[in-house]
């Protein structure tokens, strides 16, 4: 079975349709196409990563084609509702607020949040640096979090916009930090490593990624927060008339799940095992 990968350019986005007669012999998956290793850009302008990887597999399982396109982070979910294409597939977390809006299939990774600083900055190894909290969705008091505000105080967090970890941060940051939002994550390192914001929060993943892409510049500071506060993990967003297609991707992830291949693709591109059951 062939597998197309689009050039991400946004203009192509108006040339989408759902796919006819909901036979499900074609489908559209659309990335951000920069969020490294979860998913890139290639010089050649296919996408590359993690998820299309895991995306080639998926489709090949469900025997569909599958073509991939790239779009701005913060409007997929108002786009995939629109018809411009039938799959969100970008670490995209399950979340009861976004459940409103669309439908998910089960979740095929997971993985931590952290924050990152300038390696030469004021804030690197800050108290609670190497260690993990593990978190309930809603969970206060906290006491690695009351420190975290006391060393964030009057400090300036910069997170994407639109996600689960942006929620995070108001929530526990917004009343004592400045919060800048980003629309892509390399946008926000690029601030951070220069200065402009004196930490940034975002999927542990990620930031692995970024600071070789920082050639070192930034690193790691505070706790890592995992567990449960995150939902049950990263999963397909797919519209709620599309029930059809999410029973179909669960099948095949649940098939990935079982034997191996996320956890095989994840060392690959991610060097750490992100299947769920690993990391909650």
């Amino acid at each position: 079975m062939k597998f197309l990968y689009a050039v991400p350019v946004l203009a192509s986005l108006a040339l989408l349709t759902p796919a006819l007669a909901k036979d499900w012999k074609n489908v559209t998956i659309t990335l951000e196409g920069a969020y490294a290793p979860w998913n890139l850009t290639n010089p050649d302008g296919s996408l590359g990563g993690f998820e299309p990887a895991l995306a080639k597999v998926l489709c090949e399982s469900m025997k569909v084609q599958c073509t991939l396109v790239a779009s701005p982070w913060d409007g997929m979910i108002p786009a995939l509702n629109a018809g411009q294409f039938d799959v969100i597939m970008d670490a995209l977390a399950i979340t009861e607020e976004r459940k409103q809006t669309i439908d998910f299939s089960i979740p095929y990774a997971a993985s931590p949040a952290a924050f990152a600083t300038s390696k030469d900055g004021p804030l690197a190894n800050i108290a609670g640096t190497g260690s993990t909290i593990m978190m309930n969705e809603g969970q206060k008091d906290v006491a690695e979090i009351k420190q975290l505000r006391d060393v964030l105080a009057g400090k300036t967090i910069g997170i994407m916009a639109a996600t689960a970890y942006a929620t995070f941060i108001y929530d526990n940051f917004g009343d004592i930090a400045t919060i800048r939002e980003y629309k892509s994550g390399p946008d926000r390192d690029i601030d951070l490593s220069t200065g402009r914001i004196d930490v940034g929060f975002d999927d542990a993943v990620y930031f692995t990624s970024a600071f070789d892409a920082a050639k070192g510049s930034l690193v790691f500071t505070g706790p890592t927060i995992a567990g449960p506060i995150w939902g049950e993990g990263w999963a397909l967003g797919l519209r709620k008339s599309d029930s059809d297609l999410r029973d179909m991707f669960t099948k095949a992830i649940q098939s990935t799940l079982d034997d191996g291949t996320v956890k095989k693709l994840s060392l690959e591109y991610l060097k750490t095992d992100v299947t769920p059951a690993a990391v909650n």
